[in-house]
């Protein structure tokens, strides 16, 4: 019987499992198929990590990480969670070669993949120029002209967020208009440097061995190809978050979920079902970056050990 099962081992996971125990949980084990570290790891270059001022890759970031959490018990188990339910008091984790756990608690720390567009080139340059997140790469382009691919919410943010440091933002999307909420499409529409190229979608990025150089896109109406000199493309067409784990046999979910599929939380990381928990990308409202994270596996985890000592430790 675990204490605590942790379903994922990125950011979120690994902080979750520090904080459970050191905290004074028993027996809590962080099931992660891979090795532990998450999306992160493929990042060439950290800068808004805090405490970090050096030169540092994703992969550097996270190296040490495992090893502090391990120090105080954490159990690392490499294998695929296929299915998280609950059996009266417990929750049963079930693994894909067929074996079972039973724990007392579980925080769900799957994470979240960025959705790619798939013009051509976009595998290819991704991380070399192509880039899901302008937080954690704009800074890249300082002074410089970028195009950014979508047109919700999180598109047009995200192209006023570049419009601050890179000198031109051309806004790239595939409708004469967009689905972001209104004030967000007119704070755009009066931003100067972004250019919006509607009716559009991105056919092919290109570059050399440094990286991206420029963008080809295609005007869906006349057919006619603009080449955009860019060397940084931004994609924003949603994300696909890991949920599996939380559906059962019957089709139905665990816990609530959102129209997108994320894990409804309160600020506990509490979900809609007693003893369950959800950190980092699987959320709503979901910030997807690792110090985040960090602060949502640490923040479930402290309640984790509360409904523990609550409801088995009397």
């Amino acid at each position: 019987m675990l204490d605590c099962a942790i379903v994922g081992g990125g950011p979120a996971g690994l902080t979750a499992g520090l904080y459970a125990t050191r905290g004074g949980l028993q027996n809590v084990v962080m099931f992660e198929k891979g090795l532990p570290g998450g999306q992160i790891t493929q990042s060439s270059e950290i800068e808004n990590y805090p405490g970090v001022t050096g030169d540092i890759t994703g992969m550097d970031l996270m190296q040490p990480w495992p090893k502090q959490c391990m120090k105080f018990g954490l159990k690392h188990e490499m294998a695929e969670v296929s299915r998280v339910s609950k059996n009266g008091e417990t929750f049963i984790i079930a693994l894909s070669n067929g074996e079972t756990y039973e724990a007392k608690s579980v925080i769900v720390c799957t994470g979240s993949v960025p959705r790619r567009a798939g013009f051509k080139g976009e595998d290819e340059f991704f991380g070399r120029g192509v880039s899901t997140c302008a937080t954690c790469d704009g800074f890249f382009y300082k002074g410089k002209e970028v195009a950014v691919i979508g047109g919700g919410d999180t598109a047009l943010e995200e192209a006023l967020y570049l419009a601050k440091i890179c000198t031109k933002v051309y806004l790239v999307h595939r409708r004469d208009k967009f689905r972001a909420a209104p004030n967000t499409v007119k704070r755009v529409e009066e931003t100067p440097n972004i250019e919006l190229i509607l009716d559009s979608v991105p056919e092919e990025v290109y570059g050399d061995a440094m990286g991206v150089t420029g963008l080809k896109v295609k005007n869906t109406k006349n057919g006619e190809t603009t080449d955009l000199s860019v060397p940084g493309v931004f994609v924003f067409v949603g994300n696909n978050v890991n949920n599996e784990v939380l559906k059962q046999e019957d089709g139905s979910w665990l816990c609530e979920l959102n129209e997108q599929g994320q894990v409804v939380v309160n600020l506990k990381m509490q979900t809609s079902l007693e003893g369950l928990f959800a950190a980092g990308d699987l959320r709503i409202d979901a910030p997807k970056q690792v110090v985040c994270a960090a602060g949502d596996g640490a923040t479930a985890a402290i309640n984790a050990i509360a409904y523990v000592d609550e409801h088995f430790n009397k």
